[in-house]
C-alpha cells in the first residue's frame, strides 16, 4: 500500500518555522506519511541537510527587505504589501501544480498563506500567532491574518491550552479563537539530557538580516575578552567563512545541525538568544536558564521577552543596552520549566484519514 502524501511548507522567515516544523515531518515518517517538504532559502537549505532522503521543492520566495531601524519594521514590511500579495498568489498556483505532480493528499502549512487547495479539504496551518502584534497596525494585521486562516480545515496552535501556563500568551489564548484551532503543545526537536556543563553562556543568533549580524558585532564586542567559556553559533547556513577569535575562551560556528545544537544547549549553563517562539519553545523543552534580545522592532518578541521578565522566568533587555554586567541579572529568574514534554500528538494526523 502507497504512502499518503502529506505537503509540508515552511515561511522562510529566519530559521524557526523551519525547525519547528522537523518534529512534524519526523512524526509523519513515523506515522508512515510521506512528507513532501516545500519552502525556499536558508529555510529550504536546512530542511535538505536535515532530510536528503526526502523531496524538496522550491515555493516562490517573499525576499522581504527588512529595516536597520528597529522602529522602520512594520511601515517596511508594509510598503511591501503589494509583493506579498503576488507571492501569496504565486504560492497558491504553484501548490495547485505540486498537487498535481505528486498526488498530494493533505497539506500542513506553517505561515504560508497562499499553501493549500480548495480541492482537498485536508489543508492545516500551523501559527502560534492569532492576535498579530504590529504596533498601531495590530488591527489591521489581526484582521488580515485572519481573513487567511478561513482558507484553512484545521489551525494547529504551537501551545498548551492551559491559560495559566502557556508559552504564547495573548498571542493565541484569545476569547474569539476560530472553530477550527486546536493547541498540539510546543514543538520542539531536542531531548534533555543530564550533560556536563562546558560553556557558561550559548550565544543563538537566528532571524532575519541585518539585525542578526547587528547582533552578532554587538556580542562579539560584549565577549571579546571574557574568562568564560563561551559558544557563539551565528545561524549562519550558507558556506560563509568561518570567524575565529584571538580569545580561545571564545568558540564560533556558523550552524549547528541537529543532535550537535542539542548538545550545545544540554551542556550550556545560560543561553543568550532572541525571544523568537522557536527559540522559547525549544528552551523550556530542555529547560533552560536564558537571558532574552528581542530582535528591534518585532512586536511578537518584545512581547514574548516582557512577558517572561514579569513572570519571573527570565530576563531581557532591548539591543543597544545589552552588557555583560546585565547578564548577571539571570541568576535571580526561575529560567524555563514544566511547560510539557513537546511531543507531537499521533492523532493529530487522523485528520488526514478522514477524506
Amino acid at each position: 500500500m502507497s504512502k499518503k502524501r502529506i505537503l509540508v511548507a515552511v515561511m522562510n522567515w529566519g530559521l524557526g518555522h523551519a525547525t519547528r516544523s522537523i518534529p512534524v515531518i519526523r512524526a509523519l515518517q513515523n506515522e508512515h506519511y510521506e512528507p513532501i517538504l516545500a519552502s525556499d532559502g536558508a529555510a529550504l537549505q536546512l530542511l535538505r541537510k536535515e532530510f536528503p532522503e526526502l523531496t524538496h521543492l522550491e515555493l516562490p520566495g517573499y525576499n522581504i527587505q527588512y529595516a536597520k531601524k528597529g522602529w522602520l519594521l512594520n511601515w517596511k514590511i508594509i510598503a511591501q504589501t503589494s509583493h506579498i500579495r503576488k507571492t501569496i498568489a504565486a504560492e497558491k498556483e504553484k501548490t495547485r501544480q505540486i498537487i498535481k505532480d505528486y498526488q498530494i493528499e493533505g497539506i500542513i502549512s506553517d505561515n504560508r498563506f497562499g499553501v493549500y487547495s480548495d480541492e482537498l479539504k485536508t489543508n492545516v496551518f500551523i501559527t502560534h500567532q492569532i492576535h498579530v502584534l504590529s504596533g498601531i497596525t495590530t488591527l489591521l494585521s489581526t484582521y488580515i491574518n485572519r481573513q487567511h486562516l478561513k482558507n484553512f480545515d484545521q489551525i494547529w496552535i504551537p501551545d498548551y491550552a492551559s491559560r495559566e501556563k502557556n508559552l504564547s500568551g495573548n498571542l493565541s489564548h484569545v476569547k474569539d479563537l476560530p472553530e477550527q484551532s486546536t493547541y498540539i503543545g510546543a514543538l520542539s526537536r531536542f531531548e534533555k539530557r543530564e550533560v556536563q556543563i562546558k560553556y557558561k553562556y550559548l550565544l543563538l543568533l537566528s532571524g532575519p538580516e541585518p539585525q542578526r549580524r547587528l547582533l552578532e558585532e554587538k556580542l562579539l564586542e560584549c565577549f571579546s575578552k571574557t574568562n568564560d567559556s563561551v559558544l557563539l553559533v551565528r545561524g549562519v547556513i550558507s558556506e560563509e567563512k568561518q570567524l575565529s577569535s584571538s580569545n580561545t575562551n571564545l568558540h564560533i560556528r556558523n550552524y549547528l545541525f541537529g543532535s550537535e545544537l542539542e548538545d550545545a544547549i544540554n551542556s550550556s549553563e545560560t543561553i543568550i538568544a532572541r525571544s523568537g517562539y522557536t527559540t522559547l519553545m525549544d528552551l523550556a523543552k530542555l529547560e533552560k536558564r536564558a537571558f532574552f534580545i528581542p530582535t528591534p522592532g518585532q512586536e511578537e518578541q518584545e512581547y514574548l521577552a516582557k512577558r517572561l521578565e514579569q513572570q519571573g522566568i527570565a530576563p531581557f533587555c532591548k539591543q543597544n543596552q545589552l552588557s555583560l554586567e546585565k547578564l548577571k541579572e539571570v541568576e535571580n529568574y526561575t529560567g524555563l520549566s514544566n511547560f510539557g514534554d513537546g511531543r507531537v500528538l499521533r492523532d493529530l494526523f487522523t485528520f488526514f484519514e478522514s477524506e
